[in-house]
């Protein structure tokens, strides 16, 4: 697993801060569970906040990336602009027309 990137890292604090629970859980890991997978600590810790993470990002109807952009955004105004912004250069990369993207991935354009 790749380091996160200041704006993901920056989602993922507040996401912590935002989850208590999930901080909690995080602290608790049992390191004989990361000893048995062949990992450290650290990246057993990591991977089971990139789940926890990504979880949240279902729960809420959003790719993670989304999530990211959502806790980093100064504004829910700003989110969406960025959101149909990248939306709209995935569709650009995959060859799809807007409408084509937007009814394939239940994106309100």
């Amino acid at each position: 697993m790749s380091p996160p990137g200041d704006n993901h890292q920056l989602a993922l604090d507040r996401f912590l801060n935002e989850h208590p629970d999930v901080a909690a859980e995080l602290e608790t890991l049992n390191p004989l569970a990361a000893q048995a997978k062949g990992e450290t600590l650290a990246h057993y810790r990591a991977e089971r906040l990139h789940e926890a993470f990504e979880a949240e990002a279902e729960r809420q109807g959003l790719f993670a990336w989304e999530l990211t952009l959502k806790l980093t955004a100064e504004s829910p105004e700003a989110f969406e602009t960025q959101r149909l912004d990248v939306h709209k250069e995935v569709a650009q990369m995959a060859g799809l027309s807007w409408d084509e993207y937007c009814r394939i991935h239940d994106v309100a354009g």
